[in-house]
C-alpha cells in the first residue's frame, strides 16, 4: 500500500474523529471571542474593575472544557484517568508553579479587594505611574516617561503601595540657595512669576509654582521651587524650562552649586 492510499484510508477511518475535533475547536474559538467581548462590556458597565485577569480565566475555562470534550472521542483518553494522573503529580506541579500560583491568587486579591484598579495612579516598588492592566500573572504600570513596568502580582500584593494624586505625581523640584541678606518675599515673588511664565505651557491649570525655604547653610538660605507638570509632560522638560528661566537671577549663591 502506497503512502497516498494509507493516508486516504486513515482519513476515511478517522473522518468522524477529525470532524468532531474541528467542530469543537471552531466552537471554542467562537465562544471564547464572544465571552471575552461580553465580559469586557459587562465589566465596563459594572462596579467590578475591568482587567484582563477575568477574561483570561474565562478563556482558560472554555478551552479546558473543549479539551475534555475531545479527549475520549478523538484520542481515546479517559478524562477521569488524566485527572487522576494530574492529581498524583499535583505536588510536583504545585512546587514548580508556586510563583505562578502566588501571582494568580495575588491578582484576585488585588482585584476583588479593590486594592488597586486600572486607571489608578500609584507608587509601588519605587515606580510611579498609572495602572494599565492587571493580568493573571502581573500588573502593568505605565510611567510618565511612557515606559511600561511589569510587576508580578505576588510582589504587588506584599509591597507597600501608595495612591498618589495627579498634582503630587507631577511635582518637580528645583533646589536653590539665596545669598545672605536677600529679601525672601521679594525673591519668592520674582521666582514664582519668572518660572510660572517659562513653564506655563507644561503645567496644570490652577497649580502655579511654589517656593519653599528649607533651612540655612554656610552659603545662605536653602530652598526649592516646585513646579507641577501636566500629564504627558516629562519631568526633565519642565525642570529644564524652570532652571533656564531662573539661571540669571542675581540673588542666587553660585558657590553653593560649585561647592567652593
Amino acid at each position: 500500500m502506497s503512502v497516498v492510499e494509507y493516508t486516504l484510508a486513515w482519513l476515511r477511518d478517522n473522518a468522524g474523529k477529525l470532524i468532531w475535533l474541528a467542530a469543537v475547536f471552531v466552537a471554542a474559538v467562537v465562544i471564547s471571542k464572544l465571552v471575552s467581548r461580553a465580559l469586557r462590556t459587562l465589566l465596563d458597565r459594572s462596579q467590578v474593575p475591568s482587567a484582563s485577569i477575568f477574561i483570561n480565566l474565562a478563556r482558560v475555562l472554555i478551552w479546558t472544557i473543549a479539551v475534555a470534550m475531545v479527549l475520549q472521542p478523538v484520542f481515546g483518553i479517559n478524562p477521569t484517568t488524566l485527572v487522576t494522573a494530574l492529581g498524583v503529580g499535583g505536588v510536583a506541579i504545585s512546587l514548580g508553579m508556586k510563583d505562578t500560583i502566588a501571582n494568580i491568587i495575588g491578582g484576585f486579591g488585588l482585584m476583588l479587594g479593590k486594592v488597586v484598579q486600572p486607571g489608578d495612579l500609584v507608587t509601588v516598588a519605587g515606580t510611579t505611574g498609572v495602572v494599565k492592566d492587571i493580568t493573571w500573572r502581573h500588573t502593568v504600570v505605565k510611567a510618565r516617561s511612557g515606559d511600561e513596568i511589569v510587576i508580578p502580582n505576588s510582589v504587588l500584593n506584599t509591597s507597600s503601595l501608595e495612591r498618589v494624586t495627579t498634582t503630587s505625581e507631577g511635582c518637580v523640584t528645583v533646589p536653590f540657595t539665596l545669598k545672605s541678606g536677600t529679601d525672601l518675599d521679594a525673591a519668592s515673588m520674582r521666582m514664582i512669576a519668572t518660572a510660572g511664565e517659562a513653564t506655563a505651557q507644561y503645567t496644570t491649570d490652577g497649580n502655579p509654582p511654589i517656593v519653599k525655604f528649607t533651612g540655612f547653610s554656610p552659603y545662605g538660605v536653602e530652598g526649592q521651587i516646585m513646579v507641577f507638570a501636566k500629564p504627558g509632560v516629562f519631568a526633565s522638560t519642565i525642570r529644564d524650562a524652570a532652571v533656564r528661566s531662573l539661571a540669571g537671577m542675581d540673588f542666587f549663591e553660585q558657590r553653593a552649586a560649585t561647592g567652593e
